[in-house]
């Protein structure tokens, strides 16, 4: 069943210590496919869960949250399908979906994003999923600045046009910039040539000549038609300085990593045949494996949430209570670095600061705060924070300048951009396209894995599972 456009008529949402927007106006009609975007806390969840206290009664609304604490018994993805099939029971003509891709293995996603593309309601949809912003939404609203900016068309085209508007913007105050120091200039000359005017008009006097007053009134008049003009220029870069602000970008990380010792950056890494591994002797969970790695080549895994995945990495770190067989050469764990969603390398009671200090102890005070700098860590009250009081992208942050301060010969990531915002996901791709290492990568984002150079893909399906 249809329903009639849905009317948001100044909408704020704040809390005590901030606001996310205010006086958000617009209108929904049927089919409509929006993608709600922004920073982590920017409000985007708060402002999904409001509107089905917007709609009329004919609206029928079916909604899935990030956090599904039902099923505890199920995998995330299995908890999620669960979520999805119980919303559309409903039969709604709104679907609400928060971050629905989270934890989904392939095969599930490209399920739910065809469920997704069928679908004939309206579609509101939290994501900072790339592949589903492009195939599922035509809308976005982008709760960014205390605003939410509207942009009808997909992610990539927003992007563009930002880049577009800055680049213009940008363009401009650069001219602006010419034309107040080419006035200074002509300013400059002209109170030269006012001054040698004075100078021989003294000297008339002196020789009972008569004087020369134009050039000083002349002089006179370039300034006061200088002062106007400069006042004019500084209104319009102080225009121009807001609506940039307006169009902030992700800033850009360019991080400086340090391998120790010669053979760090070459030779073989893993080297794994024959083998298989379990929770319990002689009942393998996978087996046949067989997986080599050169430094500086880059795999991805992939498969079927339970299919082995997790356990596999566990047994490349040597975790207890995973058994082995077979030949296994793996450089040692202190040459290994690990990173997962949860960002568990990370002391909470310890401050930015005391997080690299530790880690790199013979480095001055000095060089810890430039490499703090070069992940935007850079106020002190940036530095001087608890790791418990870091948002999700701030750890994300803190964690990537822990690899680059002491790099590994191999970085396992497992599924690190799960919960994270697109700034945030930028950033951690900028980081690994310089990591000079061996990399792992879990992940079912294939943008992802295609923008920080996968070269390989091995799906755990092909080694036998018991």
């Amino acid at each position: 069943m249809m329903h009639k456009p849905i009317q948001i008529t100044d909408l704020d949402l704040s809390f005590p210590h901030k606001t996310c927007f205010e006086n958000f106006s617009c209108q929904i009609p049927y089919g409509s496919r929006i993608a709600i975007i922004g920073r982590n806390g920017s409000g985007k969840s708060s402002l999904l869960k409001m509107i089905p206290a917007i709609c009329d009664e004919e609206v029928v609304v079916g909604y899935v949250p990030q956090v599904i604490v039902d099923h505890t018994d199920l995998s995330g993805g299995q908890r999620l399908n669960k979520a999805v099939t119980e919303a559309l029971s409903l039969d709604p003509n709104v679907l609400l979906l928060d971050e629905p891709t989270n934890h989904l293995d392939t095969r599930n996603r490209k399920s739910l994003m065809r469920m997704l593309q069928n679908y004939p309601g309206t579609l509101i949809v939290v994501s900072h999923d790339k592949e589903l912003l492009r195939q599922c939404t035509d809308t976005l609203w982008h709760i960014d600045h205390g605003k939410i900016h509207i942009f009808s068309g997909n992610y990539d085209d927003y992007i563009r046009e930002i880049k577009l508007k800055r680049s213009s913007i940008e363009g401009e105050l650069e001219f602006l910039n010419r034309q107040k120091k080419d006035m200074h200039y002509k300013l400059m000359q002209e109170q030269q040539r006012s001054s040698k005017s004075k100078t021989k008009g003294q000297k008339s006097i002196d020789q009972r000549k008569w004087p020369t007053v134009v050039s000083n009134a002349k002089a006179g008049r370039a300034e006061e038609t200088s002062g106007r003009k400069k006042s004019a220029i500084d209104r319009r870069k102080s225009d121009l300085t807001e609506s940039l602000s307006d169009l902030r970008l992700p800033e850009i990380i360019v991080p400086k990593f340090s391998i120790e010792g010669s053979d760090a950056a070459r030779g073989m890494v893993i080297q794994i045949s024959g083998a298989s591994v379990s929770y319990v002797e002689g009942q393998p969970i996978l087996s046949g494996i067989a997986l080599s790695l050169q430094s500086g080549e880059r795999i991805a895994i992939i498969g079927d949430n339970g299919s082995g995945k997790s356990t596999l990495i566990k047994a490349i770190l040597e975790e207890s209570g995973v058994y082995k067989t077979g030949d296994w050469h793996v450089v040692k764990l202190d040459d290994i670095g690990y990173l997962d969603q949860h960002y568990g390398t990370l002391n909470p009671d310890k401050t930015v600061l005391e997080t690299i200090a530790d880690l790199v102890p013979a480095w001055s005070h000095a060089e810890i705060r430039r490499h703090l700098n070069d992940f935007l860590f850079r106020k002190n009250e940036e530095v001087n924070a608890l790791v418990s009081t870091l948002s999700g992208g701030e750890k994300a942050r803190l964690s990537l300048a822990q690899i680059a301060a002491k790099t590994p010969k191999l970085l396992i990531l497992d599924e690190i951009t799960n919960n994270l915002d697109l700034e945030t996901k930028d950033h951690v791709i900028q980081v690994l396209k310089y990591y000079p290492g061996a990399m792992i990568v879990i992940s079912h984002e294939a943008d992802f894995l295609e923008e920080i150079g996968i070269s390989e893909v091995v799906n755990v399906g092909k080694f036998k599972l018991y």
